[in-house]
């Protein structure tokens, strides 16, 4: 199995998106890697892995890139020849089995509307971010992908996201709640009350509004909003995440009290971090479109988009996108 890798993408490239892919290919035997970008910048990375390694990693030429500065949709269609844009061509044509890329959200959304085409019965396709929240993986869609989105838009998310759930995380009947500034069915605007009455309508397990509060306790299966807000929310629990790990660090630094404490706690304290580390969530999957897409943050470093290749490796060999489509076509509840 070929993956595309937008080599050019993100805030650490090319290195950590090279040195994510020899990763990957030791962890997945059976996963080859193609590396989209600068090939003189790629090459030195390439030629340093392991001969096992080596001989899966595909260096494709592209000579440009689209920045977080591009216009998302103008860059896709002029800059044929970015990293990018070359990557979703080669799944187009069925080369790659899907893209990987921590470069601009709003272009990999363009591009997965504009070159790959939407799923029949889908208006515009939706970002998902598993959450590493207490109780239960929670779904979060939007966080990027559909920034205004019509109350069609936010129903389709909540199709595609139970849909996801019970494909690949083993939920049997996934519950659904709309992101909302309170839980009494007279809040929200009339965006979203006309959206959950179409999910009230439907045969989804809908279990109302929830609130921001109620995300980190596992409250559902899924969790629908706009990408403008997901993606507000999602940021501003990384930033908090950091915060906290920044005031532990500085409280450990400066006392000795706290590394006293630190020798008890830190095996307790160790399995509390790793149920939420983030970088372990596989990136977040562009439903909605013919071809497996996985974004991850442009902050990611190695760790992170090797987890997205072996995401994308797993959505494409359980064959994803066929089921959503499948599924939807149903009638997608």
């Amino acid at each position: 199995m070929l993956i595309a890798l937008d080599a050019m993408g993100g805030d650490h490239a090319p290195e950590e998106p090279c040195q994510a892919a020899i990763l990957a290919c030791r962890e997945n035997l059976n996963l080859s890697i193609a590396l989209v970008g600068d090939e003189g910048k790629i090459a030195p990375f390439v030629d340093k892995a392991e001969e096992s390694v080596r001989s899966r990693l595909k260096i494709v030429y592209a000579d440009d890139v689209i920045t977080a500065n591009d216009s998302p949709s103008i860059s896709i269609r002029r800059k044929k020849t970015s990293s990018l844009v070359v990557g979703f061509e080669m799944v187009r044509s069925g080369e790659a089995a899907g893209i990987v890329s921590a470069g601009s959200t709003g272009a990999i959304a363009a591009g997965g509307v504009l070159l790959l085409g939407r799923i029949p019965g889908i208006d515009r396709p939706g970002l998902g971010a598993m959450l590493p929240v207490l109780n239960r993986p929670t779904l979060l869609m939007d966080v990027g992908g559909t920034v205004r989105c019509k109350p069609i838009n936010l129903f389709q998310f909540a199709q595609m996201g139970s849909i996801y759930m019970k494909l690949f995380q083993g939920v049997e009947n996934p519950s659904v709640r709309l992101l909302c500034n309170g839980e009494e069915v007279t809040k929200g605007d009339e965006v979203i009350s006309a959206a959950r009455e179409l999910i009230e309508a439907s045969s989804l397990n809908y279990d109302g509004y929830a609130e921001g509060k109620d995300i980190p306790t596992g409250i559902s299966d899924v969790v629908v909003c706009d990408g403008f807000s997901g993606n507000i929310l999602i940021k501003f629990g990384e930033g908090l995440g950091e915060l906290l790990k920044n005031q532990f660090k500085e409280e450990y630094t400066n006392h000795m009290l706290p590394k006293i404490g630190l020798l008890f706690m830190w095996p307790a304290m160790k399995r509390v971090l790793g149920r939420f580390d983030w970088e372990k969530a596989g990136g977040s999957p562009l439903l909605g479109v013919n071809g497996t897409v996985i974004k991850v943050h442009g902050r990611s470093k190695r760790n992170a988009i090797s987890y997205a290749l072996l995401g994308a490796a797993n959505f494409v060999e359980r064959s994803g996108v066929e089921r959503i489509r499948e599924e939807i076509a149903r009638g997608g509840n």
